[in-house]
């Protein structure tokens, strides 16, 4: 006898669409603003000129992958410097702490991309689809020549929007300019098409489609967020003991009998409406919550239509729910933000601005690296004098050639040549490094031919120029027998 088999619940659950409706407030306004200022600096740095002589593209700010090098106006990054890159990803992370423990998922409300984009997606879906009804109406109905048009348009709209994004992250990594004719005649090498293609395809699935989902399942930081905040950081939250018992306080007759009374909350959904997550703020904390404020600005407008005080739903900190249920007054916000935690985390982050500022400002305009050759240590010549054998390598950072002039910086007679010049003057290329063979000779007899290892210093000083270097080697001699 086959024993029945009972249906097993599915464990998965298709996304249902969320369509934000439009609000305005002034936490809407300054992501009004955020977006606008992100998307510029975005789109136009690729393009600002900055002078880099004959050699470099004149781009203010440009990854040079081929040479392993980073432009940033007058900024000039080695590879031998990548500790700067280093220092500012540092920076970065700390900041995130910082504004993580002030004000909550800041971040993720105002300036991550993928906000910026998805705000700037449904801007567009909301201009030609029509605001959070029309959208409503638009998803449920079945496919005609109407909702064909629409979202013909939207997806067109939403494409070119990509594959601005895309091309404008390519121009990045070289000269713009020669990169847009080399777009637009079809002569673009088949690495830039292949990344502006992947880029766009990116942009518009995760703008136009995944949207929260990209935030909720792909994101890591909603889960290292709670390591960031503690009872004191101010965040978007509920104040249930005034919105409570929620519904409409209906006149009621002079007949009937006293009706308990109803909190601030009308249960209007207006906060629930405007959510890009979808999620209601009313449920307390949320993983989903990106702390972006459209709640506060769609329920201070409902207070304000219903004759109640505003900051049913506003930025607050744990420590101050019970005073505020209490009716006490609570914290002040500089108490919440300038607590030790947060000055920490300033303190860190300024602590490293400040050495990697003092590092760009005390670096030399040229780099010498000295490698004494070992095989062999020295080599006698026919007269009796020692000759040492050095790899010079000289870094000239600056933007036209320069001529330096070598010297020596030794306890005794140390003669100096250079291998194929016969002056002690080498010319470095601009941003190029030159490798040279130099030779240093002691006179047969000399002190410094009869020691077994002496402390010297050559030097490179630029000719006609300020720029001047020193670095640390050893001399080998014959150690004479005792």
């Amino acid at each position: 006898m086959s024993t029945p088999q009972l249906d097993q619940p599915s464990l998965y659950a298709s996304r249902e669409p969320i369509f934000p409706k439009r609000v305005s407030g002034r936490f809407r306004n300054l992501k009004w603003v955020v977006m606008a200022v992100t998307l510029l600096i975005y789109y136009v740095t690729p393009w600002i000129r900055w002078d880099r002589g004959s050699l470099m593209p004149d781009q203010a700010v440009l990854v040079d992958l081929a040479n392993r090098r980073f432009f940033f106006f007058w900024i000039e990054i080695w590879p031998h410097e990548f500790y700067i890159v280093a220092g500012l990803l540092v920076m970065a992370g700390l900041g995130l702490f910082l504004f993580t423990s002030a004000l909550g998922r800041v971040w993720c409300g105002y300036a991550c991309p993928q906000t910026v984009w998805t705000d700037l997606f449904i801007l567009v879906e909301r201009w030609i689809e029509g605001d959070r009804n029309n959208r409503i109406r638009l998803h449920r109905q079945g496919w005609d020549l109407k909702k064909a048009r629409l979202r013909l348009t939207k997806w067109t709209a939403w494409l070119v929007i990509a594959l601005l994004t895309g091309g404008a992250w390519v121009f990045y990594f070289t000269d713009a300019p020669t990169l847009a004719r080399d777009l637009l005649t079809l002569n673009a090498h088949p690495v830039a098409w292949v990344t502006i293609a992947i880029l766009t395809a990116t942009t518009f699935a995760f703008g136009g489609f995944a949207r929260e989902q990209i935030c909720i399942y792909a994101c890591p930081w909603p889960r290292i967020q709670a390591a960031m905040m503690d009872e004191d950081t101010l965040t978007v939250a509920y104040r249930d003991w005034r919105g409570e018992p929620r519904g409409k306080a209906a006149a009621k007759p002079a007949a009937m009998p006293a009706i308990a009374p109803k909190g601030d909350c009308i249960d209007c959904m207006a906060c629930v409406n405007v959510c890009p997550m979808g999620i209601d703020i009313r449920d307390g904390q949320q993983l989903e919550c990106i702390t972006c404020a459209l709640c506060i600005d769609a329920c201070d407008e409902i207070m304000d239509r219903t004759g109640k005080p505003r900051g049913l739903i506003g930025y607050m900190a744990l420590r101050d729910e019970e005073a505020e249920r209490t009716g006490a007054t609570p914290r002040s916000v500089r108490a919440h933000v300038l607590r030790p935690r947060t000055l920490l985390y300033f303190t860190m982050w300024s602590a490293i601005g400040v050495l990697l500022s003092l590092a760009l400002v005390m670096r030399s305009e040229v780099d010498m690296n000295v490698t004494p050759v070992r095989n062999p240590l020295y080599v006698t010549l026919s007269d009796g004098a020692i000759r040492n054998s050095y790899e010079l390598r000289l870094r000239n950072k600056q933007h036209e050639a320069v001529t330096f002039q070598l010297g020596v910086e030794a306890p005794g007679q140390l003669i100096l040549s250079v291998e194929g010049a016969p002056a002690q003057q080498i010319t470095v290329a601009p941003d190029q490094t030159l490798t040279q063979r130099l030779y240093l000779t002691a006179p047969a007899g000399s002190d410094m031919s009869g020691i077994e290892s002496s402390q010297i210093a050559l030097t490179a000083a630029q000719i006609d120029g300020q720029a001047r270097t020193r670095i640390d080697t050893v001399f080998h001699g014959k150690e004479t027998s005792q």
